[in-house]
């Protein structure tokens, strides 16, 4: 047991010890917080959504968002796609690979963010989602895993995370996630 404990460790730790020295990445990073702060200055909002864990991902930035992190401060528009009666009805209706692309659909505005999570990069919900954002004229960002997958070539903003291990794929995104939202808090409020 102990050494499935210590290799767990050891993988994120790796995973995170690149992160750390991968400035391109940091640099990225920076950019899309950024992009989030100037979307919500504008009026804008953010709608982000993912599969499994990287929906309770997306759940997680949207309520941090809406709610408080830091500091307390306004609440800052963000939708998480993950109503059960939205997934369920459209699924039903248009298939799986429809959810997101609905919803965006239904709720982005020219100039809101659109972020979409897939640890695999090849999600097709995830992946039609972001295309209707294209469509709509909305910015678009991806926190992904392994070599990012179709999804890299649909976004202003991608964090690919190089790993095939989606557990500790996800332990990153949750590290970035939380980093974002400190950063959009310290450029809205100080």
């Amino acid at each position: 047991m102990r050494q499935i404990i210590l290799s767990a460790i050891s993988e994120t730790g790796g995973l995170l010890n690149n992160l750390l020295n991968d400035r391109d990445k940091q640099t990225e990073i920076q950019g899309l917080a950024r992009q989030m702060a100037e979307v919500f200055q504008r009026g804008g909002k953010l709608i982000v959504f993912g599969n499994g864990g990287s929906m309770c991902d997306a759940m997680h930035l949207a309520e941090e968002l809406t709610g408080r992190f830091h500091i307390d401060r306004p609440a800052l528009p963000a939708i998480a796609i993950s109503d059960p009666g939205h997934l369920s009805c459209v699924a039903n209706d248009y298939g799986y690979d429809q959810v997101f692309a609905r919803a965006v659909e239904a709720y982005a505005k020219t100039g809101d963010l659109v972020l979409g999570i897939s640890t695999s990069g090849n999600s097709e919900n995830v992946v039609r989602g972001l295309e209707t954002a294209i469509a709509k004229e909305c910015f678009t960002a991806a926190l992904l895993g392994k070599d990012g997958g179709k999804l890299k070539e649909l976004c202003d903003f991608r964090i690919i995370i190089p790993s095939e291990n989606t557990a500790r794929i996800q332990e990153v995104h949750s590290l970035i996630i939380h980093v974002l939202i400190e950063l959009v808090e310290k450029e809205l409020f100080g």
